[in-house]
């Protein structure tokens, strides 16, 4: 008996689509004033404004779509139009970058997540911003996302300056604090001691969900401004680095970063 159906081999194939991939969008805090160092967004380090060190750095992202500079003064507006930067002018009450970040992502709807990179961070690593980019497309279960650097100066470890994170065997967050973390009573068991930096990304929707939400108890009593998310039952993805980024807070941080910047070159 003859078989007159086609042959199967000569069937048009119809290649299943693959999921896009979520659009990232990075976002960098710069506010004119400063307790300590006001203007230091545009404080010229090695011939170039301190944001613009920080844009350039993101410029050689590969895992991230745009960058936006978010700002409350027209002069840095002014400024990153110069150096061929997109800029957005937002409100002057923001109480901290996160705001100030999600009034901005709010004009741009076609990015899925969001990083942070905090503009006085003139040598943040591209390699972490992808890392960070890349696990928020892959898993849209991870809400909040940062990182995390191993101590090696023991001095740190009790110093309120630098943050210390606990996280379970899933890289997820249990807690953030100022003071030593965790407590050493046994010190046979050698714990390794991991300090926070300061960068962080979000899925869109919940980066509007956590400006929403009030500060909380832990948050005001530590000044950690995640420990907001843990409150409310979210924990973040910590990533595990190596690279340090100094931030500049004062005139005396942007000549130390200026004569690394030099001494590279």
């Amino acid at each position: 008996m003859k078989d007159d159906a086609p042959s199967r081999r000569n069937l048009p194939v119809t290649p299943l689509a693959s999921p896009a991939k979520s659009r990232t969008l990075i976002a960098i805090p710069a506010r004119w004033g400063s307790t300590r160092f006001p203007g230091k967004a545009l404080h010229r380090i090695a011939g170039k404004p301190l944001v613009q060190h920080v844009w350039e750095r993101c410029q050689h992202c590969q895992a991230v779509d745009a960058v936006v500079i978010a700002t409350d003064d027209a002069r840095i507006v002014e400024a990153a139009e110069s150096f061929g930067a997109k800029a957005v002018l937002t409100s002057p009450d923001h109480p901290s970058g996160t705001d100030r970040i999600a009034e901005a992502a709010g004009y741009f709807p076609e990015y899925e997540t969001i990083i942070n990179v905090q503009g006085d961070e003139p040598l943040i690593s591209p390699a972490l911003i992808d890392e960070l980019a890349r696990a928020l497309q892959a898993d849209a279960s991870i809400r909040m996302i940062t990182a995390a650097a191993p101590i090696h100066d023991p001095a740190q470890i009790a110093d309120p300056n630098v943050v210390k994170v606990v996280f379970d065997r899933h890289g997820d967050s249990l807690y953030f604090s100022r003071s030593a973390l965790p407590y050493v009573r046994n010190a046979a068991t050698q714990i390794r001691h991991y300090r926070h930096l300061g960068i962080y990304g979000f899925q869109r929707d919940f980066l509007f969900q956590f400006v929403a939400w009030p500060p909380s108890g832990l948050e005001m009593t530590e000044s950690l401004e995640q420990l907001r998310a843990l409150e409310n039952g979210v924990r973040l993805r910590v990533v595990l680095t190596e690279d340090l980024s100094p931030g500049v807070d004062t005139p005396e941080q942007a000549d130390a970063v200026e004569r690394q910047m030099l001494a590279a070159q």
